[in-house]
C-alpha cells in the first residue's frame, strides 16, 4: 500500500527532527517527501549515521522513508526510459565530473 503525500511529509518531518536532534543535520522535509532522488540520498546518509552510532530508531525511520518513496522512485525510473523502453545513454563524464 502506498502512502499519501501528506503521510510521506509526516514521515519526512519525523526523520528531519530526528536528524536535527541526533546528527545536527538540517533537511528539506517537503523535498524529501516528493523527490525520490533526494530521499534516497537522505536514506543513505541516515543509515550511515545510524550504523556509526548504533541508532536502531534512526535506521528504522530511514527504512520506512525508503519504502514510502518506492512508488515515486519507480515512477521516476520509468519516466527516465526512452520511448523504446531502454534507459537513455548517459552523457560522457569528464575527469572533473562535469559533463
Amino acid at each position: 500500500m502506498s502512502m499519501s503525500e501528506s503521510e510521506r511529509i509526516a514521515l519526512a518531518a519525523r526523520l528531519h527532527v530526528a536528524l536535527r536532534r541526533k546528527h545536527g543535520r538540517v533537511t528539506d522535509t517537503e523535498w524529501m517527501a516528493t523527490n525520490a532522488e533526494y530521499a534516497a540520498e537522505i536514506v543513505r546518509m541516515t543509515r550511515a549515521h545510524a550504523v556509526e552510532t548504533k541508532d536502531e530508531d534512526l535506521y528504522l525511520l530511514a527504512t520506512r522513508l525508503e519504502q514510502a518513496m518506492e512508488p515515486l522512485a519507480r515512477a521516476a525510473r520509468l519516466a527516465a526510459r526512452a520511448p523504446d523502453g531502454h534507459l537513455p545513454n548517459p552523457l560522457p563524464r569528464y575527469a572533473d565530473g562535469l559533463r
